[in-house]
Parts: C-alpha cells; structure tokens; sequence
C-alpha cells in the first residue's frame, strides 16, 4: 500500500511524531470503527453529523434518505471532512494535566458522489451491513427495488488522509513520580454482552455463530 501525499489539510501540526499517512494504519482504523462524523459547511454554517459507514477500497459509503441535508450538501458537491476515532486506553497520570487517552483516529477529505446504479448501490449496501456485523447480509431479508430507490448512497473518496496514534504509559513531571497517587491504563474496548432475542422470536430460531462469536478488533 501506498502513503498518502502530506499536504496542508492533513498533515499532522501538534505532536507531528505520531501523525501516521500509511494506507494500512488509516484503513486498519477505518475498518475497525463503527461510527464516523461527517462534517461540512452549510449555509455558511458547520454541520458535524455521526453516522455508520463503511470502506470499499479507497472510498468510504454512506447511506440515509434522500431528504438528509448532509447527503444532499455532498451529493451537490460540498467538500466533507470525515473523521474515525477509537479509544484504547484511559491514561491516568498522578497529576491531573497529564491524563491522556490513548486512541487511534483518522481525518480525511474528499468530494463525494451519489451512487446511482443499481448493482453498485446493491453492492455498497452489503458492504456497509457486513462492515457492522460480517455474516448479516446473506442471513436477512435484503432491500427490496423500492427500499434500494427510495435510498441515498454515497461515496466519498479517501483522498487527503492521516492517522494520528497515541500509545503508551503514563508521563509525568519527574517530581510527581513520588506522589501516593495509582497511576497506569485503564484498559477499554468494545466488547458485545448476552444477545437479547425479540419477543417475537419464532423459539426455533438458533442465535447465529457471526453474532456468538462477534468482536471487534483490527482487521486487515
């Protein structure tokens, strides 16, 4: 995989050393979060909505009604600036300025285009659904032709991207090392608790290995 060009918009300023432009971090992180922020100017004002997603390839898919100010805005040609963000550690220091989290996020921008062909929209609605929970597409009813046309999909380019990474203990000043205070990671993730079934589960229905055996990690 390739880097990605450093330029203006996406190069990292503050704490530049754990700024990353590599294709395999940004999609490492893309492809493991759930929920993205989407954010553009409108009526010359911001407008920051959270939303699912999914990549395919280079592009990131986005789906809603078509009366959705954002979709519209980005199916007209509004340059969105989308962003991905994990936690993987609360990082608690002995002094209070210097908590921290350790996290993995990325910022991209990019022109988006409505999706309009048929198979291609078909398409990008599997990966989005299996991008949530892999498996899911082929076990539940998939959208009807109506369901599919009264349906926005677009696409966003990932053009100027980057990953910022922070990793590791805690840092202190050196004289507060002494303080009787505990200090370390306080680990997080998002781990699935017991599948509830629906009341109106015909009782023969088993619960599905995809959702047994579901987690959320790295992937590649």
């Amino acid at each position: 995989m390739t880097d990605f060009p450093i330029l203006p918009k996406n190069k990292i300023k503050r704490k530049p050393d754990r700024g990353h432009y590599d294709k395999e971090t940004i999609y490492q992180i893309l492809d493991e979060g759930l929920i993205c922020h989407v954010g553009l100017i409108q009526d010359n004002s911001p407008l920051v909505i959270p939303m699912n997603y999914a990549r395919q390839g280079d592009t990131i898919l986005l789906h809603g009604a078509p009366g959705s100010r954002l979709l519209q805005a980005i199916k007209n040609g509004a340059e969105a600036c989308v962003t991905v963000t994990l936690v993987d550690d609360l990082v608690l220091a002995r002094s209070v300025l210097h908590h921290s989290m350790n996290y993995r996020s990325v910022v991209f921008f990019g022109r988006g285009t409505l999706v309009e062909e048929y198979n291609q929209k078909k398409e990008a609605f599997k990966t989005i659904v299996d991008h949530i929970i892999p498996g899911r597409w082929d076990d539940a009813r998939q959208p009807s032709d109506k369901e599919i046309k009264q349906t926005y999909v677009v696409a966003i380019p990932i053009n100027e991207a980057s990953a910022k990474i922070r990793g590791g203990p805690v840092v202190d000043e050196e004289e507060d090392y002494a303080l009787p205070v505990w200090a370390g990671l306080l680990p997080l993730g998002l781990n699935p608790a017991e599948p509830v079934s629906d009341e109106r589960l015909d009782k023969n229905i088993q619960l599905p290995a995809y959702i047994k055996n579901y987690t959320r990690g790295n992937k590649t």
